[in-house]
């Protein structure tokens, strides 16, 4: 399995989004400029420019003309994914953190940063059917969870929200009226800061990585903890096979004591484990730096990560991957 490496951006990855198609990939990095690559061989496809500050996230909209970005420049922005042209500008009072399209793309959860007295929110806003009618109003603003918000997701048929950030609580919210459902528990939940969540496809259960050097998985409508994953570095991100059942776990130790280690290590490598068994199964090495950002493609036969190091590798699977027996 030879990676396809795609060099495109000037400083560390922080998040990789596949369309529904899978035909292209959308990756964000703390140099500004979100960057669309087809899905196939790599090629950079374009560039999104307007943000001024890292952008944290981002999602496409289901038939892939709408691409929306999440950014430390306190704005959210709406872009037209073939044009490359800004819709809207959603502008925040502090870093907007983390965006999710609900199903239909009518709506959108949004979350920003704690900065200064404000105090971290969830926000979920409209989206008009045409960007001229466009308004930043929110429909519903979800406070309580202490520190960042890492990752809010929609539950099924978007009758809930899922978050999970530093406070290292997953919550379940009712997304209608914003009153607080479930909480994770703290025996059984994680110890540190939750980086990264992942549905499975079906959004039947829910994949959250932690600097507590472990993987958990939920169930998204019980909030029951299903499985967990134990590795020995940090978990930054988190990824679940929509074909086998895999998932993925890439992190490494925190970007500041990288330097003090000596690559070959092998420590920066995506970590494959068996979902039901919890059994690791095989690793993906290549990155000089820690892993920021994993994906896989929709119909399950590639995936790709994005590293501190600025690179987005991109792996089709060999045919042996998909007779793994453990």
């Amino acid at each position: 399995m030879r990676p396809i490496l795609m060099k495109g951006h000037e400083r560390p990855l922080t998040f990789l989004k596949y369309n529904r198609d899978g035909d292209l990939l959308f990756s964000c990095a703390k140099d500004h400029t979100p960057t669309v690559w087809f899905a196939d061989n790599g090629e950079r496809l374009g560039t999104y420019r307007g943000h001024n500050g890292a952008v944290w996230s981002c999602d496409v909209s289901r038939d892939s003309t709408m691409l929306i970005t999440g950014s430390a420049d306190q704005t959210a922005k709406l872009w037209n994914v073939q044009t490359g042209t800004q819709l809207y500008t959603f502008n925040f009072d502090s870093p907007a953190r983390s965006v999710d399209l609900a199903v239909g793309d009518k709506l959108v959860v949004i979350t920003s940063d704690p900065f200064m007295d404000v105090t971290s929110a969830i926000h979920v806003k409209r989206i008009a059917s045409d960007p001229s009618n466009q308004t930043g109003e929110s429909v519903l603003i979800l406070k309580g969870p202490q520190g960042r918000i890492n990752r809010a997701v929609w539950g099924p048929l978007n009758r809930t929200i899922v978050s999970a950030g530093e406070d290292a609580v997953v919550r379940i919210w009712d997304s209608e009226t914003g009153k607080l459902l479930k909480e994770s528990d703290k025996e059984t939940g994680h110890k540190k800061t939750i980086t990264s969540l992942a549905k499975a496809a079906d959004g039947s259960h829910f994949l959250t990585g932690s600097l507590d050097k472990s993987a958990k998985l939920w169930d998204t409508r019980t909030l029951t903890l299903i499985k967990t994953y134990v590795t020995e570095r940090p978990v930054n991100a988190v990824a679940m096979s929509p074909l086998l059942d895999h998932v993925v776990l890439g992190g490494g130790q925190d970007a500041s004591a990288v330097t003090t280690t000596d690559h070959r290590a092998g420590k920066f490598e995506a970590k494959f484990y068996d979902k039901t068994l919890t059994e690791e199964i095989g690793g993906v090495k290549g990155h000089f730096g820690p892993i920021n950002a994993l994906a896989f493609n929709p119909d399950g036969k590639s995936f790709s990560s994005g590293g501190e190091d600025g690179y987005v590798r991109l792996h089709h699977f060999d045919p042996d991957y998909f007779n793994i027996k453990i």
